[in-house]
């Protein structure tokens, strides 16, 4: 299970659209229309034009919940130019906490074909990111295929559970000091020494908070990324 679920993500860099993306309409939310029980939201920012290459950020949400483009990220994705992916996991929460990365590696690489077909990416800037159980599955995808993602962010993660390691992409955790659903001591404090020493680019920041992700983090976490 492991060797097919590392395959699974490989034809999103690999496959070229047969045909010149057409059917992104620059300042909308849409639904991706892949699953008709577990879902997810496509944002395209405004000034969207076809033929120019924008990045694409996959935004993982967190346990019981689905795929969503707040306000204040997609305002950020208007600001800085960047198309938004926010898949829903296939159960409650995603397949790195349950042990079963298979159904939603496979409704990830869909929508992201499906993504690169309506709308023109940088393939070079395709971003990853999530808060809480959404972090610690970001983080895990993020050094599983840091080949595909190029910047990871994981905001309060609980877990940092990788089937492999392809590449090393830049990573960004951010953790509020007084979070008492992830503890900092037993999560983030560890995480990001652990990476450092496996030779990761870590940027990490704390804050006085729970758990919660302030609008000034995920706006340092923006700017970082579209560096």
């Amino acid at each position: 299970m492991i060797i097919a679920a590392i395959a699974l993500l490989a034809g999103v860099l690999a496959t070229q659209a047969a045909t010149p993306p057409t059917t992104c309409t620059a300042a909308t939310r849409s639904e991706l229309k892949l699953d008709n029980l577990r879902d997810g939201m496509l944002y395209v920012p405004k000034g969207y034009k076809q033929r120019e290459p924008l990045p694409l950020l996959v935004w993982l949400h967190g346990a019981g919940g689905s795929g969503n483009i707040s306000q204040t990220l997609g305002d950020l994705a208007d600001e800085f130019s960047i198309i938004v992916l926010a898949p829903d996991s296939r159960n409650w929460t995603w397949g790195s906490i349950l042990g079963d990365w298979d159904p939603d590696l496979e409704f990830l690489q869909i929508a992201m074909l499906q993504i690169q077909k309506r709308c023109t990416v940088d393939r070079e800037r395709i971003w990853l990111g999530g808060f809480s159980d959404g972090a610690s599955m970001s983080l895990a995808l993020g050094i599983s295929y840091g080949n595909i993602f190029r910047r990871v962010y994981a905001g309060s993660p609980g877990l940092m559970q990788p089937i492999a390691a392809n590449g090393k992409a830049p990573i960004f955790i951010s953790h509020g000091r007084s979070d008492p659903t992830m503890p900092i001591d037993d999560t983030s404090r560890q995480f990001v020494p652990r990476l450092k020493r496996l030779g990761y680019d870590v940027t990490y920041r704390e804050y006085d908070g729970r758990h919660q992700l302030p609008p000034e983090i995920l706006r340092e976490v923006i700017v970082w990324m579209t560096k």
